[in-house]
């Protein structure tokens, strides 16, 4: 994403609450090189209510600390927010596999994101480990990204004998938790920890008697962001609708 820039003037969106447009500029795609992007990042006036949320997540917003975005590339139309209804959702046999594993060695609690040095430290491990782009993030860069927020959110954090090695910032509305970011110790590649996480989520979904979860833009053309498809069967906003994506075939 692109930091925040003003708009000048300042552009206000009414509704409830009424939203101040920060950055609308063409800028290089982070996610397809060589495509140009618009990701218009709107400051709601007050901090959302749960139901506000579930209406901005239905539309296809996302959030990054306090801005929602929605695409509006003039030329693009390659990302498609992607979301799981957890009761029609039927784990494939390699996901079943990555939550008995998890669930035999790893911990979790959920709690309120928290700034401190342990966190930025497995932030950065886990960018430069993935090559997720270069430079390191700082405790401000931290704060500004994933613990300021304009709505209900919070951390689920995953330890290892007492190690922090995960964790996922995740929002919350009346009928649906919204996968924000997640990042994690790459060093344990056969306990597949990002696909753990959004498990771990779905679950949680079912305790609070949640209908879906948001797992961010599905973009086709990004390789980091396909993985997303691989969770079925799932839901696509296409034209302003919702639409299903079945299993292909059965792989188990």
């Amino acid at each position: 994403m692109t930091r925040a820039s003003p708009v000048v003037p300042p552009r206000i969106i009414p509704g409830t609450p009424p939203e101040i447009v920060v950055y609308d500029e063409p800028h290089d795609c982070p996610y397809v090189p060589g495509r140009v992007a618009v990701l218009p990042l709107r400051v709601p006036s007050r901090r959302l209510t749960g139901e506000e949320l579930e209406t901005r997540l239905a539309a296809g917003d996302r959030r990054q600390g306090m801005f929602l975005y929605r695409t509006a590339c003039p030329e693009c139309r390659a990302c498609e927010p992607i979301r799981l209804d957890v009761e029609s959702y039927q784990p494939n046999r390699s996901q079943r596999r990555a939550l008995g594993r998890g669930d035999a060695v790893i911990r979790y609690e959920v709690g309120p994101p928290v700034l401190d040095d342990a966190r930025v430290a497995l932030y950065n491990k886990h960018k430069q480990l993935r090559s997720l782009g270069d430079g390191e993030i700082d405790l401000a860069g931290y704060r500004q990204f994933l613990v300021m927020t304009c709505c209900e959110s919070f951390e689920i954090r995953y330890t290892l004998d007492g190690v922090l090695v995960g964790i996922a910032l995740v929002d919350r509305s009346t009928d649906s938790l919204s996968a924000v970011y997640c990042f994690y110790d790459p060093s344990f590649p056969e306990l597949s920890l990002g696909t753990y996480s959004i498990l771990k989520q779905v679950e949680l979904c079912k305790t609070w008697g949640l209908r879906y979860l948001y797992l961010g833009l599905y973009i086709g053309d990004c390789e980091r962001m396909r993985y997303k498809s691989r969770f079925l069967p799932h839901e696509r906003l296409l034209d302003g609708h919702w639409v299903m994506v079945e299993r292909a075939s059965d792989d188990g």
